[in-house]
C-alpha cells in the first residue's frame, strides 16, 4: 500500500543527488530583501493607485468572483479591464483568464483543429509546452529562434493548418524572438502565429504594449497574443487577445475559461489601474533599460557569463545546479533575492541565476545588489580568482 510513497522517496533522493531539490520559502509581507527575483518590472504591485483600486473593488465585490465567468464571475471590473487591454494591444477583443498558464493552455487548444501542426520554439515556457501537449496536435520543436527551421517544418506539411508558437521575450535568457521574420514565414505558409508576450508587456513597444506591438504586428488577423498580468502589471491573471471571432470561440468552447472560477474582481481592478499607469510609464521604461545596461556591464566586467537581454530578464551562467543553489542562497543571506534556474526548468543543460530587474527597487539598493551578486559568485563562475566558495544551501527555484 505504501509502495507508491517509497517510489516517490526514491525519486526525491535522485533529485537531491542531482542538486534539484526544491523547497518553498515563505516570506513575510515586508522582509527587507532587495528583490531581483520577482517580476514586478515597473514596481506597480504596491503603487498607491493600484492598491486603492483593488481595495475599493474588494469592498464592493468581496474576496472572490464566486463563480466562473459564464455563471456569476464576470463583473464590470473584468469588462473594463478587457476593453482597455484590447485597445492597448491593438486587437479586436481581449479575454481575461485567472492565470497566464490557463490562458496559454486555452489559446492553444482553441487554435487546434483536425490535422493541425504546432511548431514550437525549443525555449518556450512550460505553459506553452503543456498547451501543445494537451491540445493533442502534432508538435514539431524547432531550435531556438531558428526561423529557417520553422520554415522547413511548415514546408514539410503543405496544406495542413499550422500554428507557430513562440514567446516574444523568452523567460529564461531574456532574448527577443525574431517576430517579424516568424510572422512573414507563417503567413507565407498560411499558418497562424501565437505569441506569449508575458515578459515584454509593459516593458517594450509603444506605450509598453509589448513585443507584438513593437514588431508592428498588433491587430494582424493571423496573430494571437497571450500574456500574464502578473509581471509588469504587478497583479495576477492572464489574457488572450486577437480577432473577435477567436475570442468568441474561446468564450463558447475554451475549457480553461468556462470551467474555472474567474479572476477576483479586486485583482482585475488593481491590474486595470496598473495598466493605465503603464501606458504613460515611459519614464519607468527608460529607468528600467538603464538598470539592465548597468547590470549587464557590471556583471560582465566581473568575468561572469551574462545574457544579452532585450527586456528586463538577465541570465547569469552558474557552474552547475549545486553552485547555482549555493550562489542564490549566499545572495539571500546578504539580503538580495535572485532567481535560481536549474534543469529541468531550463531549456538546456545550463544552470543559471535569473535576475529580473525592477524600476521599483531603490537605485542604491539595486546597485548594492549587483555588488552582492558579484561578491557571492562561485570561483568557477568567473575569471577573477580569489572569490570564496559559498556553503551549500537551498534557494528559491522555479
Amino acid at each position: 500500500m505504501a509502495d507508491w510513497l517509497a517510489a516517490l522517496d526514491r525519486r526525491a533522493d535522485l533529485r537531491a543527488k542531482a542538486g534539484l531539490t526544491r523547497r518553498l520559502q515563505p516570506r513575510p509581507a515586508a522582509d527587507g530583501m532587495t528583490d531581483l527575483a520577482g517580476n514586478d518590472y515597473l514596481g506597480l504591485a504596491t503603487h498607491p493607485e493600484v492598491t486603492a483600486a483593488a481595495t475599493a473593488a474588494l469592498s464592493a465585490y468581496g474576496l472572490g468572483a464566486t463563480g466562473s465567468r459564464l455563471v456569476r464571475g464576470s463583473t464590470d471590473a473584468h469588462e473594463a479591464l478587457e476593453t482597455e487591454l484590447a485597445q492597448w494591444l491593438g486587437t479586436d477583443r481581449a479575454l481575461v483568464f485567472s492565470s497566464g498558464y490557463l490562458a496559454n493552455l486555452g489559446a492553444l487548444r482553441a487554435l487546434v483543429q483536425p490535422r493541425t501542426l504546432l511548431v514550437s520554439d525549443a525555449h518556450n515556457h512550460a505553459s506553452l509546452i503543456d498547451g501543445c501537449r494537451i491540445s493533442g496536435a502534432e508538435t514539431v520543436v524547432t531550435p531556438h529562434a531558428d526561423v529557417d527551421a520553422v520554415a522547413a517544418a511548415l514546408a514539410a506539411a503543405p496544406g495542413r493548418p499550422a500554428v507557430v508558437v513562440t514567446e516574444s521575450v523568452f523567460s529564461v535568457d531574456g532574448d527577443l524572438a525574431p517576430l517579424t521574420r516568424l510572422h512573414a514565414v507563417a503567413r507565407r505558409h498560411g499558418a497562424l502565429l501565437l505569441v506569449d508576450d508575458a515578459h515584454a508587456l509593459g516593458v517594450t513597444g509603444p506605450a509598453g504594449a509589448g513585443g507584438v506591438a513593437a514588431a508592428e504586428l498588433a491587430g494582424e488577423p493571423d496573430v494571437v497574443v497571450t500574456a500574464t498580468l502578473s509581471k509588469a502589471l504587478g497583479g495576477a491573471g492572464g489574457v488572450v487577445a486577437g480577432p473577435a471571432e477567436f475570442v468568441r470561440h474561446l468564450v463558447e468552447t475554451g475549457r480553461t475559461f468556462i470551467f474555472d472560477t474567474a479572476l477576483p474582481p479586486a485583482v482585475a481592478a488593481g491590474v486595470h489601474a496598473a495598466l493605465r499607469l503603464t501606458r504613460v510609464g515611459d519614464d519607468l521604461r527608460v529607468e528600467l533599460a538603464d538598470r539592465v545596461a548597468l547590470a549587464v556591464g557590471r556583471l560582465r566586467s566581473a568575468g561572469l557569463t551574462v545574457s544579452a537581454p532585450d527586456a528586463a530578464v538577465i541570465s547569469v551562467t552558474a557552474p552547475g545546479p549545486d553552485a547555482a543553489t549555493a550562489w542564490a542562497a549566499d545572495c539571500r543571506d546578504q539580503g538580495v533575492a535572485v532567481g535560481c534556474f536549474r534543469p529541468p526548468s531550463t531549456p538546456d543543460s545550463r544552470s543559471r541565476l535569473r535576475l529580473t530587474v525592477s524600476a521599483g527597487v531603490p537605485r542604491a539598493a539595486f546597485e548594492r545588489a549587483l555588488e552582492v551578486i558579484v561578491d557571492c559568485a562561485p570561483v568557477s563562475a568567473r575569471s577573477e580568482p580569489g572569490l570564496r566558495a559559498p556553503q551549500s544551501r537551498t534557494a528559491v527555484t522555479q
